[in-house]
């Protein structure tokens, strides 16, 4: 059952705002703020931002962080209602990807840490597609998307509402290269919070599924006609 009310803001929201007398202004910011796609100043703006911030949860409702980053545009507006960015293979782990496949709610947060000082929450629907899969409707994508690494899936958001982030806490970053030999005195990163992993086995068997049709639920396909390309 879906206890959410009509209009933006959840059951959860409006009963905070009542309890703390602040209904008024929360109506203020959902009528001028909340937009039900994405503005051309919002399009704008994620052409021109280099990392983000997602959450996603499984059926169960257990929650997952993540966070993305490459060129400027990595994330790419198809249109006002569509965004989509591409994945890698990572660890293997596939968390916040694994939780898309139950649950399609994702949301995304977009902070500009060096000139304005403002971000952009998108909140949507999502799925996630293969590579060939997505070109075949988009083939305008960018192959060469971040260090010569070439996207193994595309995660697909049909936007449902998307808001501004207030710029009162958002530090200022300068942006700049890397020292050199920054990371010489630290643990790599597959050691930096737990104990060294053990030397492997090589008598392990090969593991078998790589390259096996995505597994995709029946609410995830990507369903794209002619006129959405």
């Amino acid at each position: 059952m879906n206890n959410r009310p009509a209009g933006p803001g959840s059951a959860g929201e409006r009963l905070l705002q009542s309890h703390l007398g602040t209904t008024d202004r929360a109506a203020v910011f959902y009528d001028r703020q909340v937009q039900p796609q994405l503005t051309p100043m919002m399009r704008e703006f994620v052409r021109q931002q280099t990392m983000v911030f997602l959450s996603t949860a499984d059926a169960a409702g257990n929650c997952d962080t993540g966070f993305r980053a490459g060129p400027p545009g990595f994330v790419i507006d198809l249109d006002a209602d569509t965004l989509t960015y591409p994945e890698y293979r990572g660890n293997g782990v596939h968390a916040g990807n694994g939780n898309i496949l139950e649950n399609p709610h994702l949301g995304l947060l977009f902070i500009d840490f060096t000139h304005h000082h403002i971000g952009l929450h998108v909140n949507g629907r999502a799925k996630v597609v293969s590579d060939a899969e997505q070109r075949s409707v988009y083939p305008h994508l960018p192959v060469d998307t971040a260090q010569s690494r070439k996207p193994a899936l595309w995660v697909h958001l049909t936007v449902d509402e998307a808001y501004v982030q207030c710029s009162k806490y958002i530090p200022h970053l300068e942006p700049a290269p890397r020292p050199r030999g920054a990371t010489a005195n630290r643990p790599k990163d597959s050691d930096y919070f737990v104990a060294p992993a053990p030397a492997p086995d090589h008598r392990r068997p090969v593991e078998h599924g790589a390259g096996h049709p995505l597994p995709v639920m029946e609410h995830e396909r990507l369903r794209l006609t002619p006129d959405q390309a």
